[in-house]
């Protein structure tokens, strides 16, 4: 008996790509021993999670660090690997092409930024805080151990600067390490190596007031004295002779407008690139104010800039979760788009693609994102407003609120209002999916639906009926709800055959409609109206009956599911959860629980109920049925949760547990308020990627070698040998997947012994045991050779597909099949190929 995994919670997407600068992997042009492919390494929360830069697909997430990655740098003597830090207090040195940690040093206090210098072998540097002191910041060097082991201490610690900032760009090592420099508010401080100098500089504070010169970001250039500091009123300076404390010079380039994000010179040192809020990247040529280039609408402020090692790439991270890949003549090439964590709330809620099984929320300003939960990144983007978002504050501008989709997916719904108006603005838009061009189309618009915000909506579900049965049914704050549903459209200039028509309104003593859902066979439609439910025939629209609920106003409604259909279950703002039996209309069990989302499984009877009390979020999950939870986990995150889903599995997951059942055919999804998307799981990190990302993708990309060739095709001989007719399952070393094999092309190179000692087994591995046979069986073997090389091509696929189909089933059922001896199958070809034709003159 194994025992059953324990239930997890797990980040599993929403982590910010830009939490310190990605680096690009070491290019094969420079060093022939790498692979072809190029990688792009960053980190995302407390995960390095390593891209493909030819497909942007995500291969590996390195997990095992216990709180945020600070800082990711390659190795600078084994371009294989990697080092990350972390406010965990360590730093990991992994081999990021296998995806395994390396090593471990525990420093012992938070690291809040990392830089590695090729010249220092055993030194690593970083900024800690400063002990004793609050907001206080200090750069040190880390001696790194070379004691064995796996988990060692990296204690020994040097401070070299003080009073540095706790940003990762605001320091920065020049000239192959020959100094470091650091800005801090209007200082500016420069420490050489050899020298032990330290000098101090200070800009003033400019016209434009208090703070509009402070430094924002800083680097240096790769081969000669020369330091670039951006700051907060647009400009960029470039320091020269600072050897020197009174004898240094700058000069000064100005574009932006506003303030500049960060720096970085081209890898001879030729160019500057610069990026800020305004979404543009500037390559600034020999660093002169007159020459510059542009790439405009890059979407987000600027946070990162990046460079290959070759210089033909560079990326820039951005404040929205977003990558971008760009050629060094600036032409965008790649993104890649994580989940957009939204201004404020999400408003839409956490919805479900049917048909993608994607994640929809709030986006860009006024878009919808399509987010993948398999591989963390972003499908699509549709723009609901259709109107340019202006980047400024106090503006009053149309955004996203309210989604719904039809429960085939061939349906979406949109509300949108303008924000901050006494006199809220409303459109309801319908949107159908084109399946020709793979993509939503607007197809009714329509004007103020209420007088006032649209609360809630949702579609009828009625299973294959959908296209003659459809209804949109929409809650307000003007104490009534609508019905929705699908005409023909009388408009001869009309594109589309149908649209949208209001069909009934409701409203029950002119109270607040807040809540709408329908039963699930779409019979009965429930609508909560502040303290009351009441329950409508979604046919003849007759009130069914009402539920009074325990005081306070209704936060959550929802039917049972399967067996569970004729319960209706509601949580209130005062701390009630309650049951309802629809046949008896009464009231079936209630629980003091202080529920913030209430969700339940489109597939099965379960509902997950999140309560939220003594800042501690608890996750329960029950059938209606059933007054006692199924499944209770107390203290589920540190961060409150605001909405979650349940997203359909491929194919049902085997549980070892009947308290995971609830488990098996859906997968639960919550948001937290900080907008980290989390989930419950049993599987680990590696078991948790999907196969793609498993398998990674370096073995595609490796070039063809003799070795690799021989190999293919012993495998190919193989797998046809499985597949000829009446072989007998018979397993030998070389059948199956040899051990020899799979250690040699599996295990990390570093770790493998001497060739010498591999060569024997593989060759071993390689060899093919011989059967004992009769003279007779030879000989028959041969004839039967020679038949087949005369048959047709034809004739042998039908006569294998035939003797599978036969075979198959029986085998299945564990029966014995009598097979034919070799003579009959060679009378049963000749029979095959006589001409038969004559018969057809009868």
């Amino acid at each position: 008996m194994v025992a059953p995994a324990a239930l997890r919670v797990v980040r599993c997407g929403g982590s910010s790509l830009c939490g310190a600068r990605a680096v690009f992997s070491a290019d094969s042009k420079q060093l022939p021993s790498l692979p072809p492919s190029l990688y792009l390494l960053c980190a995302s929360g407390d995960f390095v999670k390593m891209y493909s830069v030819a497909t942007e697909e995500t291969l590996r997430v390195m997990g095992g660090h216990a709180d945020l990655v600070t800082g990711v740098q390659l190795s600078p003597h084994n371009h294989m690997q990697l080092y990350s830090s972390s406010l965990d207090g360590t730093i990991k040195l992994w081999d990021f092409m296998d995806g395994i940690p390396i090593k471990t040093f525990t420093v012992g206090s938070k690291l809040l930024a990392l830089y590695v210098l090729a010249r220092y072998e055993d030194l690593v540097f970083a900024v800690t805080p400063k002990s004793g002191e609050r907001d206080a910041f200090q750069l040190v060097s880390v001696k790194l151990t070379k004691a064995a082991g796996q988990d060692v201490e990296a204690r020994e610690l040097s401070v070299l600067l003080d009073a540095v900032d706790a940003s990762p760009k605001r320091t920065a090592f020049g000239r192959e390490g020959e100094y470091v420099a650091s800005v801090k508010e209007r200082n500016l401080q420069v420490y050489f190596f050899k020298q032990k100098q330290l000098n101090r500089y200070s800009v003033s504070a400019g016209k434009a007031g208090s703070g509009s010169s402070e430094f924002t970001c800083i680097t240096c250039h790769p081969t000669e004295d020369c330091i670039a500091t951006g700051h907060a009123d647009g400009r960029i300076r470039l320091w020269r002779n600072f050897y020197h404390k009174k004898e240094y010079t700058f000069s000064t380039l100005h574009w932006h407008h506003d303030t500049v994000m960060d720096l970085a010179f081209s890898m001879e040192g030729t160019s500057l690139l610069s990026g800020g809020v305004e979404s543009v990247l500037v390559l600034w040529h020999n660093q002169s104010d007159c020459q510059k280039d542009f790439l405009p609408r890059l979407g987000s402020p600027i946070e990162y800039i990046s460079i290959s090692s070759d210089g033909a790439l560079c990326c820039t991270l951005h404040t929205d979760n977003r990558i971008s890949i760009i050629n060094s003549n600036l032409r965008f090439s790649k993104s890649i788009q994580g989940l957009i964590k939204s201004k404020c709330s999400v408003k839409t809620g956490l919805v479900v693609d049917p048909r993608t099984k994607a994640l929809v929320l709030n986006g860009e300003p006024g878009h919808l994102q399509f987010y993948c939960l398999q591989n963390d990144q972003q499908l699509f983007s549709l723009d609901i407003v259709q109107r340019q978002y202006i980047h400024q504050a106090g503006l009053h501008q149309a955004d996203l609120v309210k989604v719904a989709f039809s429960p085939q997916g061939k349906w979406l719904a949109t509300v949108e209002e303008r924000e901050g108006t006494t006199d809220p603005e409303l459109q309801l838009k319908l949107w159908f999916y084109n399946e020709e061009t793979q993509s939503f189309k607007l197809n009714t618009r329509i004007n103020m639906p209420h007088e006032d915000h649209i609360t809630d909506m949702c579609f009828r579900d009625m299973g294959e009926l959908e296209e003659d049965s459809l209804m949109l049914v929409t809650a307000g704050r003007d104490h009534v709800f609508k019905a929705w549903v699908m005409v023909e459209d009388t408009d001869p200039e009309a594109q589309q055959g149908v649209s949208w028509s209001c069909d009934f309104v409701g409203s029950y003593h002119n109270y607040q409609a807040t809540h709408c859902c329908f039963s699930e066979d779409g019979s009965l439609l429930a609508v909560s109206f502040e303290e009351t439910i009441t329950v409508w025939d979604s046919v003849t629209w007759d009130l069914k009956c009402t539920f009074c609920h325990p005081p306070g106003k209704i936060r959550n409604i929802c039917f049972g599911r399967l067996t569970c259909s004729k319960y209706l279950i509601s949580a209130t703002d005062h701390g009630f959860l309650c049951c309802w039996n629809l046949l008896s209309c009464a009231l079936e069990w209630s629980a003091h629980l202080n529920i913030l989302v209430l969700q339940p499984d489109p597939l099965s009877e379960y509902i997950a109920a999140v309560s939220w009390l003594s800042k501690e979020s608890s996750l329960f999950v029950f059938k209606p049925n059933e007054p006692r939870p199924i499944f209770i986990q107390r203290n589920l995150c540190k961060e409150k949760i605001q909405l979650a889903a349940f997203v359909p599995r491929d194919e049902p997951e085997m549980t070892g547990s009947e308290k995971h059942l609830w488990l098996r055919r859906s997968q639960l999804f919550f948001l937290t308020d900080t907008q980290e998307l989390m989930t419950l799981s049993t599987k680990s990190l590696q078991e948790r990627l999907t196969p793609s990302s498993n398998q990674l993708a370096v073995e595609e990309s490796l070039p063809v070698t003799p070795f690799s060739l021989l190999l293919g095709k012993h495998r190919s001989q193989q797998s046809e040998e499985e597949a000829d007719l009446g072989k007998l399952l018979v397993h030998s070393k070389h059948e199956q997947d040899s051990p020899a094999v799979r250690e040699l092309l599996h295990t990390p190179a570093h770790v493998l012994p001497s060739a010498s000692f591999l060569c024997p087994i593989f060759i071993n591995s390689l060899l093919i045991s011989k059967e004992n046979k009769s003279a007779a069986e030879v000989a028959d073997e041969v004839e039967m050779e020679s038949e087949k090389t005369e048959d047709d091509s034809d004739e042998e696929r039908d006569i294998a597909e035939m003797e599978q189909d036969d075979t198959s089933p029986l085998e299945l059922l564990g029966e014995m099949t009598c097979k034919l001896s070799k003579s009959q199958e060679k009378e049963l070809r000749k029979i095959r190929r006589m001409d038969y034709s004559w018969i057809s003159a009868f």
